[in-house]
């Protein structure tokens, strides 16, 4: 604004000079002119003095005010003026025209304003402010209500916000601020992004010092506290100072180390071991483990992170571990019971790897000698199985004719108990159906003995009514009715006289007898046929 004080004056100048020249009617009307011109110069040089004041502040832009003369001198140690003190002064200037600020005086200075996009954010240091604490060596963390004042009103923070001189531990998130750079120098760094299977573990280089800490190597504190934070930042984006809390990735995907020699490319090597026969050879084996959220803070204390330093732990346990096993078992054991050597070594492993915080979940043995050291070995021990089953077979069918022997014989013995039982059984029927027969054949018997002395008795009382002929007679009728005999006569029988024939009986009774006689013969001739 220099320049235009220069201008008015040029043009003061001139319209004096050009005055003074001009040619004039008469004397008077000279100095009319001249007394005019001059004060029309003088208007120029005022005009150009007051403009000469007045500053612009763009939209984008930072009025920065240095004060050069006037005010008095700042304290012994102050830096930026509060007060009008003759400095830099606290009070920035916002867009837009500023008179007053003659340049004799003044000294303003127009920079950009802070721009911080997305991703990104601001770390602050001042260069004025109350001492920090003893021990400190980042000024505490401002009030989140009064970020932006703290950061945009440089007087206030030297004032009532009691702001304190260094770095700062908080920062300016994504956003454009009008800070001024006299109090305030930045540094644009990326947001602390902690990505998804990882937690971002936090040492605090602020707050304070709980007792204790520093005793053990793994001592952990609260959130808020100076060390290492038990409570570790889950995955997303933190607007977090990066050197006043430094933050360690680690890992929580679940890793696999293969020790194995079949692989060039693999991490480690497989594993020598020696058992208690003797014999050496090589065990390739795959460890996968993890480390929980909860653990990564122990890791980090024990370990930095989760790198070189921790797989050397690691791999020094896996390497003792399996030795240390092999050492108690015969080779020919430890190769058939492989599966109980991963399940011992994982219990092992796992309670050893614990106590540093890493988890391991599973331990598998892929090849045990795969060099061929135990080939010879294990070639006798197929024979000998071999043997032992043929043997084990042997004696199997040897058992089972013994078995079947015994079997055959049980079944006779038992085939010859049923064959005497059935003729026990057989005997005690015959003598009762012998007891039934005799019985049946004396009921018999009486009942014909009383029948026939009953037909005797009805005989002879019918005989003494009708006479012994008749009765003959109509028991003999009575036989054909019971019998179906055909009474026609097919023998005729005459005697002399009409009287009794053969033996003096009657004729017609003879001929009865006869017809009688011929019916049965004819009723047995069929049965009589071959």
């Amino acid at each position: 604004m220099g320049v235009v004080i220069v201008i008015g004056l040029g043009l003061a100048i001139a319209i004096v000079v050009a005055a003074v020249k001009y040619p004039a009617a008469s004397p008077g009307a000279a100095a009319s002119l001249r007394a005019g011109a001059g004060v029309v110069a003088l208007l120029v040089l005022a005009v150009s003095v007051v403009l000469s004041s007045v500053r612009l502040v763009g939209e984008n832009q930072i009025g920065v005010v240095n004060k050069l003369i006037g005010g008095g001198s700042l304290a012994p140690g102050q830096i930026i003026a509060t007060e009008g003190e003759m400095g830099p002064q606290a009070k920035i200037l916002p867009p837009g025209w500023h008179p007053w600020l003659w340049p004799v005086i003044y000294e303003v200075d127009t920079p950009p304003l802070i721009q911080i996009k997305e991703g990104k954010i601001a770390l602050l240091t001042s260069s004025d402010g109350q001492p920090l604490p003893p021990g400190e060596i980042y000024a505490p963390e401002w009030d989140e209500s009064l970020l932006k004042r703290m950061a945009e009103d440089a007087e206030f923070f030297l004032t009532e916000g009691g702001g304190y001189k260094g770095p700062q531990a908080s920062v300016l998130p994504p956003g454009k601020y009008r800070i001024n750079p006299m109090l305030f120098t930045h540094e644009i760094v990326d947001v602390t992004n902690v990505k998804k299977a990882t937690v971002g573990v936090v040492k605090s280089n602020v707050g304070d010092v709980p007792s204790g800490v520093g005793d053990t190597p793994d001592a952990l504190v609260e959130k808020g506290q100076r060390g290492i934070w038990r409570q570790p930042l889950l995955p997303q984006e933190y607007y977090l100072n990066t050197k006043a809390y430094e933050v360690t990735m680690i890992s929580t995907a679940k890793w696999v180390i293969s020790y194995t020699g079949r692989d060039k490319a693999a991490e480690q090597r497989e594993i020598p071991v020696r058992t208690s026969d003797g014999f050496d050879f090589p065990v390739d084996v795959r460890v996968e483990y993890e480390i929980r959220p909860v653990d990564a803070p122990l890791v980090v204390a024990l370990f930095e992170d989760d790198g070189e330093k921790l797989r050397e732990r690691l791999n020094s346990a896996v390497r003792a571990i399996f030795r240390n096993n092999a050492e108690t078992v015969k080779a020919l054991d430890y190769v058939q019971q492989r599966s109980q050597q991963e399940s011992q070594s994982l219990v092992m492993l796992a309670e050893e790897m614990t106590k540093v915080g890493v988890t391991v979940t599973a331990v598998r043995i892929a090849g045990v000698a795969e060099d061929g050291s135990l080939d010879n070995l294990l070639k006798t021990q197929t024979d000998r199985q071999i043997a032992d089953e043929e043997v084990k077979t042997f004696k199997q069918q040897q058992l089972a004719a013994e078995q079947k022997k015994e079997l055959t014989r049980t079944e006779q013995e038992a085939e010859e108990e049923r064959r005497l039982a059935t003729a026990r059984y057989q005997v005690q029927i015959a003598e009762q159906d012998k007891e039934r027969r005799i019985i049946e054949a004396s009921a018999e018997a009486q009942a014909i003995s009383i029948k026939a002395e009953a037909q005797a008795e009805a005989y002879r009382v019918i005989a003494l009514q009708i006479g012994s002929g008749n009765a003959a007679l109509l028991e003999l009728l009575k036989i054909v009715g019971e019998r179906g005999i055909n009474i026609t006569p097919r023998v005729m029988v005459v005697g002399s006289n009409g009287g009794n024939a053969g033996t003096g009986g009657s004729t017609e009774a003879t001929a009865l007898i006869g017809t009688m006689l011929d019916t049965m013969i004819s009723r047995q001739e069929p049965s009589a046929k071959p």
